[in-house]
């Protein structure tokens, strides 16, 4: 009896008998291949496939199978070795060699056991011989199929194993790189820069596209700020080629990225740059998740919450997930990962995985947020210890001459009236006498009484009038190295102080020596005026026309009748003042086309004002 006939009769005389469900054995694009030239063997295996679903197709040559092979997804090949263009053996070395994951089980008329255990060596998975029994071959095939799959499914474990393992390590690298060194600008960047590659590398998270966005110092806007991956379909692979070529590793991202990276993925940054978001802007997506530390998915245009067109028109995208940034203290921004080039579906698994480098990404900026105060405390210090040191010859001198006119203007006030009344009477005198050397007498005396006079004048000058020499200057550094003069002091009469400057630093036209003058005056009446202690603050506003500085204390006050006379020479309220200061304070403020005014606290302490014309308005 011919095989093909043995093998119908013993298909036909199994149907009959029951089998177990098949199981999810092949996926939904997979398939078997019956290669053999008979078609009536073809025919019976095809159909007592399809009676327990699993998909086959015929091939009666190698040439049929390999382009069988290259259009479908074959999970398992059904070969005869009696083929008429090549042998069933060589056909079976080129698949195992080229095609790991394809089963193959050997179906054929030949009984020779050395044939068989020829074929196991080269990588059949079983071999039946003609005519088939129907129980071993569905036996065989379920165990090659469910064989296949736990060998793919076993690389894939031990592939997302050691993806797992280098995720792990980068992660280790990135809590030592945070760790071990003060992020400034330049650091952190480096380390954004790893965290965005890591987000999409191969060995990362494998999201195609990655966006950084956070909020600025103040906190008002949300902004792109830095993007990796292909602005286009034609750009995809690009950031990977040279990093591949080089066999860098996630951990070696650090010392690689930098200059090597300048310059690339230009499309992405200028779409990540036109992100600009304020943050009162709560219903924004990119806000809200900010604001509600919660992630947000987004799948085709839809997700939790509604999603702007004109963000996905930026993106060029319309699934990708929101994850957020922040500290306890308070929201730093955001990141936006996308599959734009493969368009493959992101799962909660990536989100998740994605929320963990968020994590580290927020610890590393707030990191580098402490460590800019930190420095700007360090610098702030360095300053005043800096200004201590070049400025305490000058506070020295500034007391002298301080002293030098107190005691001035005693001296005028003292004897400015005797030295007038002598000059008088001798020039009158003078005039009623005809003796001539009881004129003579007289005339000596009037002219030494006119030196004592020119010479109370010069002292009178002491602070002479000279044409101020102007030129555009910021304010506020003039104003905070007066401040440092006075640093040692406030300190010992435990005044404490604070500088309250908003906007920009004006630029005033002004003799900065003057004005130096002016701020050293009004700060020491403040610190005079708390010998106990209390508080000196320093605050500035400007508008279209004009720049306000205030100088306030917390001690005792003026009193209503006390500010008509404070500009007024020689009027004072201290014991040995000279009552010139502010005389001095208003002739400068005058040379300045500037204004002075003081004022009384509702609470108690004096406010001085000077108002200055804004240059920015000119």
């Amino acid at each position: 009896m011919p095989v093909h006939i043995i093998v119908m009769v013993e298909l036909i005389s199994s149907d009959e008998i029951l089998h177990p469900a098949s199981g999810k054995l092949l996926d939904d694009d997979e398939i078997i291949v019956i290669v053999d030239d008979s078609p009536e063997i073809v025919v019976l295996l095809q159909a007592y496939l399809k009676k327990h679903n699993l998909r086959s197709t015929p091939a009666r040559s190698a040439a049929e199978l390999f382009e069988l092979i290259t259009t479908y997804h074959v999970a398992l090949v059904l070969l005869d070795i009696g083929l008429p263009d090549r042998d069933g053996t060589e056909i079976l070395s080129e698949l195992t060699e080229n095609y790991p994951d394809l089963g193959v089980i050997m179906v054929t008329s030949t009984t020779d056991i050395h044939v068989a255990l020829d074929c196991l060596r080269r990588g059949a998975d079983d071999y039946l011989t003609k005519p088939v029994n129907i129980e071993l071959f569905y036996h065989s095939v379920t165990q090659t199929l469910k064989k296949r799959r736990l060998a793919i499914e076993n690389r894939m474990f031990q592939q997302e194993l050691q993806l797992n393992n280098l995720r792990t390590l980068f992660l280790h690298h990135l809590n030592l790189k945070i760790n071990s060194v003060y992020l400034d600008a330049r650091e952190l960047n480096k380390v954004l820069q790893a965290i965005l590659i890591g987000i999409t590398s191969n060995e990362g998270l494998k999201f195609n596209r990655a966006f950084l966005a956070l909020f600025d110092a103040e906190e008002t806007l949300l902004k792109g700020e830095l993007a990796i991956g292909p602005g286009n379909h034609q750009e995809a692979q690009k950031v990977w080629d040279e990093i591949q070529v080089k066999d860098l590793k996630l951990q070696d991202l650090f010392s690689y990225i930098g200059t090597s990276l300048a310059g690339k993925d230009v499309i992405v940054n200028e779409i990540v740059r036109s992100l600009a978001i304020p943050a009162e802007n709560s219903s924004h997506p990119l806000v809200h998740a900010c604001r509600s530390r919660k992630s947000i998915l987004v799948e085709h245009g839809a997700a939790a919450v509604d999603i702007p067109a004109e963000l996905i028109a930026t993106l060029g995208e319309d699934s990708f997930v929101i994850v957020p940034l922040y500290s306890p203290r308070r929201a730093l921004g955001v990141i936006i990962a996308d599959n734009f080039v493969t368009k493959q579906p992101i799962q909660k698994t990536d989100v998740e995985a994605l929320e963990l480098l968020a994590g580290q990404a927020s610890l590393a900026i707030e990191h580098s947020t402490l460590y800019a105060d930190m420095q700007a405390k360090i610098n702030e210090l360095e300053l005043v210890t800096l200004e201590l040191e070049e400025s305490k010859d000058l506070l020295v001198e500034a007391e002298r001459y301080a002293a030098l006119g107190q005691m001035s203007a005693q001296l005028v006030h003292a004897i400015r009236n005797p030295i007038t009344s002598i000059g008088g009477t001798s020039r009158l005198l003078s005039k009623r006498f005809d003796d001539e050397k009881a004129r003579k007498f007289l005339d000596v005396l009037i002219k030494e009484t006119e030196k004592v006079e020119a010479t109370l004048n010069d002292l009178f000058s002491f602070v002479s009038e000279y044409e101020p020499q102007k030129s555009v200057q910021p304010l506020f550094p003039l104003i905070r190295r007066s401040v440092m003069l006075f640093y040692t002091i406030m300190k010992r009469q435990q005044i404490t102080y604070s500088l309250d400057f908003y906007g920009a630093d004006p630029l005033i036209e002004m003799d900065s020596e003057k004005i130096r003058q002016v701020f050293l005056h009004l700060i020491r009446n403040g610190i005079e005026a708390m010998p106990d202690g209390g508080t000196l603050t320093l605050s500035s506003y400007q508008d279209n026309s004009s720049v306000v500085v205030s100088i306030s204390d917390t001690g005792g006050g003026v009193s209503d009748g006390e500010l008509e006379h404070v500009t007024d020479p020689f009027y004072t309220t201290k014991i040995y003042g000279t009552g010139m200061g502010l005389t001095l304070v208003d002739q400068i403020l005058g040379q300045h086309e500037a204004s002075f005014a003081l004022i009384p606290n509702d609470d108690r302490g004096t406010t001085a004002t000077i108002t200055f014309n804004n240059m920015a308005a000119t």
